[in-house]
């Protein structure tokens, strides 16, 4: 139940976001002539999404979390038009990740399944080795 930095993120915490599907959502607004639905990085991301909301009330000010995994099947296509909402749970901790049930529905049926894990960071201290990245 506990990161590193001493961060206590209890199993089970869990969050949803959701999206209704536009054309800019969809494989067909990256790769012209593909179908009209939603893309697997957006239901991705959407889980993203819904795993760190999952977690942000149990950080430290000045923290957030990365995604560092991603284990997902995309189940099922979703048109325009739809509303996609995206589940995340925790359902473990370990020192340095937290890992997620994620899960997608368009509201006629599961459309995305598989796990997440994501590492809460210090932001001051992950954007300076960014800097001290960028600067070589």
């Amino acid at each position: 139940m506990t990161t590193r930095g001493g961060i206590a993120v209890p199993l089970g915490a869990t969050a949803t976001r959701s999206v209704v599907v536009t054309g800019d959502l969809t494989v067909a607004h990256f790769h012209p002539g593909m179908p009209e639905a939603y893309g697997t990085p957006m239901m991705v991301y959407l889980m993203e999404l819904a795993a760190a909301e999952a977690i942000e009330a149990y950080l430290p000010a000045g923290w957030a979390s990365v995604g560092v995994a991603v284990n997902v099947k995309h189940l099922a296509a979703t048109p325009v038009g739809r509303r996609v909402t995206a589940t995340a749970t925790v359902i473990a901790v370990d020192g340095k990740t937290v890992t997620f049930a994620v899960s997608a529905h368009d509201g006629a049926e599961p459309i995305g399944e598989g796990t997440h894990v994501r590492a809460p960071i210090d932001l001051a201290r992950f954007n300076a080795r960014l800097e001290a990245k960028a600067d070589h």
